[in-house]
């Protein structure tokens, strides 16, 4: 069957089970946003109010759902403007395939109009990116991108097709999609060590990564987790692999982990990092780590090991399967005299907020009591991003979507759509500072077009909160470019692009708000006013090891 080249982008799309891509169309992809339009009743075409918010959308989609989320861009700009999404999904091992169309093959390279070299700006932030010159090699190049996307450690991909390959044509024929399965190599050596490691370990300690949830390994991980009876930390990117309501878990590790995370890291004997790669935010002072502690990593991407941190051992290979192996061999431990330990330092070092008044973390409390747990909750960067992650009780993974890596503020917003458009039957939030917001807002109005039912939650306290909380701290209250002291309404604005809008003042006020929301079919903004100083508790800072965690309380001692 003869098919031009976007004909074929379609057909390979279908293939692949894609279901909805996140898009902007311009001169170079007309051809294939033409044939979307023939095929509009198979696959939906979501266009954003920018291509930053496509990435974000297929990103959202991805981390909600586990498939391979799509976004479609032009040439130039267009391409360009995906960058920010594809290095938030490089960061974050998301799996993404952006397609990108340029000028045509013969006027590559001559500064044509809208011309830009997409691949070369993206080779850094993609795990593999191609430019199709050809028509006959489109169609295994776009099955080869989906696979790379899947496989191993996920990530981006990048497809460029020159405007006539989208229009000359070539013999195609359909091919049915084999699941990409883990691989089950391990080795044996490796794992016997770890068992070893294990059964020596008087007081270890489990740090728990995104990895285990790219990998599907939280029942595994909760069998292993009772097996070796030892208490859990995770990193923001690793919430909901293990339930916040265990009584085994002691909150986050890290910069803004609990002062129980961070001191019982700090003491145990054995380290046991699952899918975690040892970020800044999470070690602090690299060289204090864990420095009583023996580190047992377990990865699947090997260049991971002794990168960040240096381990006393490893093993390499898919997460799920690991845990299985272990679980399989590994004998009941017992270390009810370490465990009980940490658990007084449970109760002695709670997370803890103003009573009264309106605030971030009561915010999140909140949302988390009229959503009995069971949202999915999507965040931008910064302050709000870390009280989401202390005060929400992450039970199940794929549950919070938020930038680690990268840390992109305005990421929330077009994730939250494409994570509604993935599960359209959960209560999709985003909370925002109103920093955050101001970034990619218009997606506002891409909710409202297509009726998208958010709620979106801007906690605002008219500053860059983390910023000035690090002026605040260390750099003499000097607030240089962070006073948001402007005019802007936020419930004038959503209701402008077709929004509700709801401000709160107080707490009665939000409770009320989210209770509305959440009773509305359409997308709502709630403006939450707060105080400019108020902080994110505890905090470690900058070269610090995560022992000299402080907080409120420690600064007035």
């Amino acid at each position: 069957m003869q098919l031009t080249g976007a004909q074929i982008v379609i057909e390979c799309l279908k293939e692949q089970g894609v279901d909805t891509v996140f898009g902007y169309p311009g001169g170079a992809i007309l051809n294939v946003y033409d044939e979307l339009y023939k095929h509009s009743g198979e696959i939906r075409h979501i266009l954003t109010s920018h291509e930053q918010g496509a990435a974000h959308a297929a990103d959202g989609y991805a981390r909600a759902t586990g498939k391979v989320g799509v976004c479609l861009a032009t040439s130039g700009p267009g391409a360009t403007n995906l960058v920010t999404g594809i290095a938030t999904a490089y960061m974050d091992s998301i799996p993404i395939v952006a397609i990108t169309c340029n000028v045509g093959v013969s006027l590559l390279g001559k500064d044509s109009f809208q011309e830009i070299d997409i691949t070369g700006i993206t080779q850094p932030i993609t795990k593999h990116n191609y430019i199709v010159k050809d028509v006959n090699k489109l169609a295994d190049t776009i099955r080869k991108a989906f696979i790379i996307a899947k496989k191993g450690r996920p990530g981006p991909v990048l497809i460029d097709i020159p405007k006539d390959v989208t229009a000359n044509k070539t013999d195609y024929k359909r091919q049915d999609v084999s699941p990409v399965y883990p691989s089950e190599k391990i080795d044996e050596a490796d794992l016997s060590n770890a068992v070893k490691m294990i059964e020596k370990s008087k007081k270890p300690y489990i740090f728990i990564g995104g990895g285990a949830i790219l990998a599907n390994a939280s029942e595994e991980l909760r069998s292993f987790v009772k097996k070796v009876n030892a208490p859990v930390t995770d990193s923001l990117m690793g919430k909901g692999a293990f339930p916040g309501t265990d009584p085994l878990y002691t909150g986050m590790l890290g910069m803004h982990g609990t002062k129980t995370s961070n001191y019982g890291v700090s003491e145990c004997d054995l380290l046991i990092v699952i899918g975690a790669r040892f970020s800044d935010r999470v070690t602090g002072n690299a060289k204090k780590f864990a420095k009583n502690a023996k580190i047992l990593q377990f990865d699947i991407d090997e260049a991971e090991m002794n990168k960040n941190v240096l381990i006393s051992a490893g093993v390499v290979g898919d997460i799920k399967v690991i845990l299985q192996r272990l679980n399989e061999v590994l004998e009941q431990q017992n270390h009810e005299e370490w465990i009980e330990k940490i658990m007084e330092y449970k109760a002695r070092y709670p997370l803890s907020y103003h009573p009264s008044v309106l605030t971030g973390p009561y915010v999140v409390e909140e949302i988390y009591r009229q959503t009995k747990g069971d949202a999915l909750i999507v965040t931008e960067v910064g302050q709000h991003q870390m009280w989401a992650a202390q005060y929400y009780k992450y039970t199940e993974p794929r549950t919070l979507l938020t930038s680690g890596g990268l840390g992109t503020m305005g990421y929330g917003l077009g994730a939250s759509l494409g994570a509604k458009i993935g599960k359209p039957d959960k209560t999709v939030v985003n909370i925002a500072g109103d920093g955050c917001f101001r970034m990619n807002m218009n997606e506002i109005a891409t909710a409202a077009r297509y009726g998208i039912p958010i709620i979106q939650v801007v906690i605002n306290n008219h500053v860059l909160g983390m910023v000035r909380q690090w002026q605040t701290l260390f750099y003499g209250e000097r607030y240089s470019a962070t006073v948001l002291n402007d005019s802007v309404d936020f419930v004038k604005l959503a209701e402008a692009l077709g929004a509700s809008g709801i401000r709160a003042t107080t707490q009665e006020e939000f409770k009320d708000a989210f209770a509305k929301a959440l009773t509305l079919n359409g997308p709502v903004v709630i403006d939450c006013q707060i105080d400019s100083d108020e902080k994110v508790w505890p905090m470690v800072a900058p070269g610090a090891a995560i022992s000299e965690a402080f907080d409120e309380n420690d600064l007035e001692n």
